[in-house]
């Protein structure tokens, strides 16, 4: 888009590519044009559309739970392994969550769930609210898709189910809110089918209907999927959301009464959560929608505690720390450490238990009695955004061989070779993923080999042996004797050519 100036069909090698609608590619493109072609201007959309979702949630938050929440919303909700992990990626999933969450906070005012306020102000108007309901929703159809309008609906219903508050949930229905969401969404809609006849068949049909109802997509997983992925999704701080769950439960079946926003806010994750878990095709990024509320109730929940809730969650969070801490001594000093795991692997694990165990004790000051180590406990996020920062030397002793498709392009490119500067790159055995990254790391098609359509180029196979190289071949093409090895990236390139006629005597 950026180079063609065509912003309405979205292209894959020159070719219209409708998998996902283009609000990452409009963003991603005026990245491009403002800060130039890199990976960092490619992920800038997703990480301005992870720190946008925080504010609008800690600003829900501020005038119904108080300041001190928002404060603790914004420090644990955007060091989550969820929220980090996604931010850095160039992929749909964060400006799709973003987006909707904004969508969800002005809904939660909409239909009375969190009230509007302050008075006076522009979001005290039922009618701009409504506006930028439709707008933010709008903006999330055109991140994702129908599943937009299926979750945000999906949750208010919920809500109004729990609630009997059916007339306050029909104000999603305000004629400003369904004007300012068609103004938003249709126009690329209409200009897209109109210029491709198959768009609509391939976008609704193939990559929402089919995705969602059958296993055509490979994304099979069992139903309980994202209970798992819920828990990684929120480390460090897993073991206080599993405290949480199980302290608010108790509470709620001896008194069974929650306020609306409570409510509302668990009926998003939860409608959010069930429908992924019945579709055909589950992806870890499904659930990322879901991370926002969470990370409210659960800085609601570790700030509302009464007495004896504080010594439980104190020496809960000093167990895990001491617990982490513990394992990290262990693995650095080797002790009992399986054979499996090799010394610089262990020291990087244990680096990170030895964080998580410091977070964990500077979070359980939050409760003390001292007020200079209550004062101390926001550092409880310090040791995460270290990990951070030193995340490429930690992880790198558990990627051999390293999988990064930036670290194959640069091997590849410094070949001494005519290999380097084929026209022609070709894969086989390679995630789609990892084989469009490598496109991007290149500045060039890589493309599948096909041995019906042989061509003469590089090929990059996972495996030095010859044999794996002959089965990619036809009968009249064979592989270059001694592949180059890519180091410590795993991949060999072998050049592919035709067999040479033999002459001589018959």
């Amino acid at each position: 888009m950026a180079e063609s100036g065509d912003w309405v069909t979205p292209r894959l090698y020159g070719q219209p590519w409708f998998e996902k609608p283009p609000l990452l590619y409009w963003t991603a493109a005026l990245s491009f044009k403002l800060f130039g072609v890199s990976e960092a201007s490619a992920r800038l959309p997703s990480a301005i559309s992870a720190l946008l979702a925080t504010l609008a949630v800690a600003w829900l938050a501020c005038p119904v739970y108080g300041s001190a929440v928002a404060r603790w919303l914004l420090l644990l909700l955007p060091t989550t392994v969820a929220m980090i992990g996604f931010s850095h990626a160039a992929a749909t999933d964060m400006l799709f969550a973003g987006t909707l969450t904004i969508a969800m906070v002005f809904s939660a005012l909409l239909v009375g769930a969190a009230p509007l306020t302050p008075p006076g102000s522009l979001t005290s108007s039922a009618s701009f609210t409504s506006l930028l309901f439709g707008v933010f929703l709008g903006l999330a159809v055109l991140a994702k898709g129908p599943a937009a309008i299926v979750l945000s609906g999906g949750a208010v219903l919920l809500w109004a189910i729990f609630t009997k508050r059916w007339r306050d949930a029909s104000r999603c229905f305000h004629p400003v809110g369904i004007v300012a969401f068609c103004v938003t969404v249709l126009p690329w809609y209409i200009l897209c089918g109109r210029r491709n006849p198959g768009f609509f068949r391939v976008f609704i049909i193939e990559h929402n209907f089919n995705r969602y109802l059958t296993p055509e997509f490979q994304h099979i997983q069992p139903l309980w999927f994202y209970l798992p992925i819920l828990l990684i999704a929120f480390l460090p701080w897993t073991a206080t959301l599993v405290w949480v769950v199980a302290r608010e439960s108790r509470i709620f079946w001896k008194d069974r009464r929650l306020s609306s926003l409570a409510v509302f806010l668990l009926s998003w994750p939860c409608f959010c959560f069930l429908f992924f878990s019945a579709s055909q095709s589950k992806l870890p990024g499904y659930l990322l929608p879901a991370i926002p509320p969470i990370g409210l109730l659960l800085a609601v929940s570790c700030l509302r505690l009464p007495s004896p809730d504080q010594r439980v969650f104190r020496s809960l969070h000093v167990a895990v720390g001491l617990i982490a801490i513990a394992s990290a001594a262990v693995l650095f000093s080797n002790w009992f450490v399986p054979a499996s795991i090799d010394p610089p692997r262990a020291r990087a694990a244990a680096l990170v238990l030895f964080a998580f165990g410091v977070a964990y004790l500077l979070l359980a000051n939050r409760v003390s009695r001292n007020n200079f180590l209550r004062q101390t406990a926001p550092l409880c996020v310090l040791p995460i955004l270290i990990l951070v920062a030193d995340f490429r030397p930690l992880v790198r002793p558990w990627l051999s061989p390293d999988p990064s498709a930036k670290s194959i392009a640069l091997q590849f490119e410094k070949l001494q070779s005519p290999v380097a500067s084929s026209p022609n790159v070709y894969v086989s055995s390679m995630p789609r993923a990892q084989q469009y990254a490598l496109s991007f790391y290149l500045h060039r098609q890589v493309q599948t080999w096909n041995a019906q359509t042989p061509t003469e180029g590089p090929l990059l196979l996972p495996s030095p042996d010859l044999r794996s190289c002959a089965v990619e071949m036809s009968g009249s093409w064979s592989c270059s004797k001694d592949p180059i090895n890519l180091g410590a990236t795993g991949w060999f390139v072998w050049q592919v050519q035709p067999q040479k006629e033999s002459s001589g005597p018959q």
